[in-house]
């Protein structure tokens, strides 16, 4: 089975996550298994305590979702936004051999997205219809 890592914004979109259920129904539905770190996370970005990021060990933390995309065929790297975490997976995928497709939904993305991304869409809609006209099992055919 094909597995996928999602890649997306958390820190301060906690309550924006909704575009990982999307994409997971997206995927799913056309067999692909999800990897999604927001499952192990979210406990985590819940903390109430004032600078609450300070107290979380930052390379076991980093590391996990670092073995999880090594685990993975593809990353899909959501960004509506900049993300410096998405980008560092984006590009620890690309530097792994991974394939890596970017939904951009921001103007003017910098070239190190674009040219470490194998494919860029410009919306989730967009992402969809790349899944289920099967692009995606094309992609992962092609060498690179």
């Amino acid at each position: 089975m094909i597995r996928l890592f999602i890649s997306g914004p958390i820190q301060g979109m906690e309550d924006k996550q909704d575009y990982r259920k999307e994409m997971r129904r997206i995927l799913e539905t056309e067999g692909y298994e999800v990897v999604d770190p927001w499952e192990r996370e979210k406990v985590i970005y819940r903390a109430t305590e004032k600078e609450w990021w300070r107290n979380v060990p930052p390379r076991d933390f980093i590391e996990r979702d670092l073995r999880d995309i090594e685990r993975c065929d593809v990353l899909i790297a959501y960004l509506p936004t900049l993300s410096a975490g998405t980008c560092m997976e984006l590009f620890y995928a690309k530097l792994k051999g991974k394939k890596v497709v970017s939904i951009i939904e921001f103007n003017n993305p910098s070239p190190w997205i674009t040219l470490h991304s194998d494919v860029v869409l410009r919306s989730l809609k967009e992402f969809e219809s790349y899944v289920k006209k099967g692009e995606l099992k094309e992609l992962l055919k092609k060498g690179d």
